[in-house]
């Protein structure tokens, strides 16, 4: 599972199962049932871990992430774009002579989206109730045991 924050523009690293040069992005709110896609051309190769950055608003300008919620992530080639892979095109030449609805999934994963820092190895975990609850910590606990 990816985290991300709730800001507009996120870097994604991802290790495909193909390494693309441009590719289509797909998040999905579970929430809401409603997706949102994105082409993105400017990638960046690193091992084997291929990234991408992006600036994921909605139709209104306003970053798609929203606090506490999960989303699907989907990145796939669609043949419907000309040069999106070349790879194929000796193999199956109707691609290129007419528009077909085939994609092919590269990466799929889940995404959580928070502002909370997360950080295992410190024990600082994620809290749904973060800032919602003010423990009361001024009274005297002691006791006698007899």
């Amino acid at each position: 599972m990816i985290v991300l924050t709730t800001t507009a523009t996120q870097t994604l690293t991802i290790i495909p199962r193909e390494y693309l040069g441009s590719f289509y992005v797909k998040f999905r709110d579970t929430s809401l049932n409603k997706t949102f896609s994105y082409f993105e051309d400017t990638t960046t190769t690193s091992g084997d871990y291929l990234s991408f950055t992006g600036n994921y608003v909605d139709a209104s300008d306003d970053s798609i992430f929203i606090e506490g919620r999960f989303y699907d992530l989907d990145v796939y080639a669609d043949y419907n774009y000309w040069n999106t892979n070349l790879s194929l095109w000796e193999n199956y030449d109707e691609i290129w002579q007419t528009d077909s609805n085939q994609e092919s999934r590269v990466y799929k994963d889940r995404v959580f989206c928070t502002d909370q820092d997360i950080d295992q190895d410190d024990f600082d975990m994620y809290s749904m109730n973060k800032d919602q609850y003010v423990t009361n910590d001024s009274y005297n606990n002691e006791y006698i045991v007899i």
